[in-house]
């Protein structure tokens, strides 16, 4: 038996259909807020034994009334960076991890679960996903620190009989984000604009060695985001602390170019100012080192950008849902 936390979320029912193309089934999904701009949608056409809502997941676990279970893939969490309320995110994303990694431990199950890029904060320290790097780390938002925070107390709490994993995700995009809101991609966020023949949006600079646009980051397809997490699936007794890029930092400006090459549209950016909530905490670049999920085994090719925009402008054309 599998449990799933976010099974209902994007990367999470992403996954939920690669465990039903492998003919795995017997999986418990858990997620809440079903009815947020239709979410409920992701589920559709999947295969999975049980559904249980968030609220009652951690009780039903720590009384051990969950039996048989073998993985808990934990990718359900508030994902937002705008939000301000710092309870809530630590109860949320820190707290209720540590409870369900805990439960894990103790009953030798394997783990695998979301970390993210944000905890990196502005780059100072690098993209390397070492532990001791990983100690120094020094996000710039509320959700950053969350994850940061969890990233630790595994560090400190994990050992040889309790392997773990964590994949700090980087700028992930594909099917399945439409109910995301503020959190969705770009891509998903301005394709109805860009159909309908108006400018893509992006942020300008306020840096002078970046042009308006010319910020980077690191865009990874979800296709291929799941595709590592069913690597460490396969192997259970793999354990640490990944990153989850592709290695390959890319700009705005060419993820707007892939995007209007992709739709058949002469291209036309606008670019707008930055809302000054996040001004000072915008991150001008971020690029994944890979070095360290290579050595663990995990050889998966990454999609060129061209190629994974390409790809998803097909299912928003078609509103379909992985």
């Amino acid at each position: 038996m599998i449990v799933l936390t976010g099974g209902a979320g994007f990367i999470g029912s992403c996954f939920l259909a690669k465990l039903n193309s492998k003919g795995i089934d017997d999986i418990i999904i858990v997620d809440s807020h079903l009815n947020s701009k239709g979410k409920w949608r992701n589920l559709l056409g999947k295969r999975f034994t049980d559904y249980i809502p968030k609220e009652k997941f951690l009780n039903l676990l720590e009384n051990n009334r969950l039996s048989k279970l073998k993985h808990i893939i934990h990718l359900g969490a508030c994902s937002s960076t705008l939000v301000i309320d710092r309870d809530y995110l630590m109860n949320n994303n820190y707290e209720y991890s540590r409870r369900v990694c805990s439960w894990a431990f103790k009953h030798h199950v394997a783990f695998i679960y979301a970390s993210s890029a944000a905890t990196y904060g502005d780059g100072s320290f690098g993209y390397d996903d070492s532990d001791k790097n990983t100690l120094r780390l020094k996000p710039l938002n509320l959700y950053g620190l969350s994850k940061q925070l969890f990233d630790l107390w595994l560090l400190k709490n994990t050992n040889e009989k309790t392997p773990a994993v964590g994949l700090k995700f980087f700028n992930v995009f594909g099917p399945n984000e439409y109910h995301k809101e503020e959190m969705m991609s770009v891509i998903c966020k301005q394709f109805n604009d860009i159909k309908e023949g108006r400018p893509m949006l992006l942020f300008k600079s306020y840096r002078d060695d970046y042009v308006d646009g010319g910020q980077k980051r690191d865009f990874i397809y979800v296709k291929d985001a799941v595709e590592v997490i069913c690597y460490f699936y396969d192997n259970p007794r793999k354990a640490g602390i990944y990153n989850l890029g592709t290695g390959l930092a890319r700009s705005w400006n060419e993820l707007a170019s892939a995007m209007f090459s992709a739709m058949g549209i002469e291209p036309k950016i606008e670019y707008i100012e930055m809302p000054e909530q996040i001004k000072s905490k915008y991150q001008y670049f971020t690029e994944a080192k890979m070095d360290k999920l290579r050595a663990a085994g995990c050889q998966h090719q990454f999609l060129p950008l061209e190629e994974a925009v390409k790809d998803y402008a097909a299912y928003l054309c078609s509103r379909e849902y992985l």
